[in-house]
């Protein structure tokens, strides 16, 4: 018989809601005021990974494989030759435990080709204000890279294509990708592309799948993202520590903003370190702020 999936509920003090579920430490709903005060949902159920915590790496690692310390790791595939959010049974995949009010998984040494044995945790929570703030932290016994993130889904409106949808992001640059959707270790500048959104825009038809750089990222939390919707009087305001943000509207009336390193680093020494080692603690927090517009 296998685990039970365990669900709670965290309720603010106008009963604004968020669901969370140990299967893969995900949000599976959030239900907040709009400009009338009425309650709804602006979660996306898009099945797959939606809500869900990714890892050991979000995003995608080129061929499969890494070097570090002097040595190379084969990982388990599962995008063509390229591995994506952490393989086939990545972290998404797993019940977690709940401890001390975290979500809990210990992940072995060769977990997906992965070395160390790695202990994550994930803490929400949520304001009175309506703030869902997530903390993420790791330890590790062996050096070991790490990118964690969460791929929740938003529509503001609750329903409908989100193209109307007005999103601000605090990226001067981004990382172009070859055919695979691999990065090429170029930070180009967003300005003059279809990916500049410096300026508050509606989001348009057009499909993303990219990952912005965000400007003068330091490790400090900091606003980086705004997604507004004046259909139903919401917005989201995005805080950080992490250094990208990965837009991504490939799935219909949805619209992801996941805060995360960017993909296939341990290929690109110009790009942040994912590099997580014995000692250390992997630690980022990500903020979604939701409020109504006036």
């Amino acid at each position: 018989m296998g685990e039970r999936i365990l669900e709670s509920t965290l309720t603010n003090r106008i009963g604004e809601r968020v669901t969370l579920s140990s299967l893969g430490a995900a949000i599976t709903s959030i239900v907040v005021r709009d400009s009338s005060e009425l309650l709804g949902e602006v979660a996306v159920a898009a099945g797959g990974s939606a809500g869900k915590t990714i890892g050991r790496y979000a995003n995608r690692i080129a061929g499969g494989t890494f070097d570090l310390g002097g040595r190379a790791y084969a990982l388990a595939v599962n995008e063509g030759r390229n591995t994506l959010h952490g393989g086939p049974d990545g972290f998404s995949k797993r019940l977690w435990d709940f401890e001390d009010g975290e979500f809990v998984l210990r992940s072995p040494d060769g977990d997906q080709g992965f070395p160390g044995a790695v202990e994550c945790r994930v803490r929400y929570t949520w304001s009175d204000e309506g703030a869902l703030r997530i903390d993420y932290a790791a330890t590790t016994d062996k050096p070991t890279i790490i990118n964690l993130t969460n791929h929740v889904y938003f529509n503001l409106n609750g329903e409908g294509d989100v193209s109307s949808h007005e999103l601000q992001i605090a990226a001067q640059n981004y990382t172009p990708l070859d055919d695979e959707l691999i990065p090429t270790g170029e930070i180009a500048p967003v300005a003059g592309t279809a990916y500049d959104f410096r300026a508050m825009r509606p989001i348009g038809a057009q499909k993303y799948d990219v990952n912005l750089a965000i400007e003068g990222w330091d490790g400090s939390l900091r606003r980086v993202a705004e997604l507004r919707d004046e259909r139903g009087g919401r917005r989201i305001i995005v805080e950080t520590t992490q250094p990208g943000l990965q837009l991504y509207t490939g799935k219909p009336g949805a619209v992801a903003l996941e805060t995360q390193h960017f993909a296939d680093s341990p290929h690109h020494p110009n790009f942040p370190s994912t590099v997580l080692r014995p000692g250390r603690r992997f630690a980022q927090t990500t903020i979604y702020r939701f409020e109504t517009l006036t």
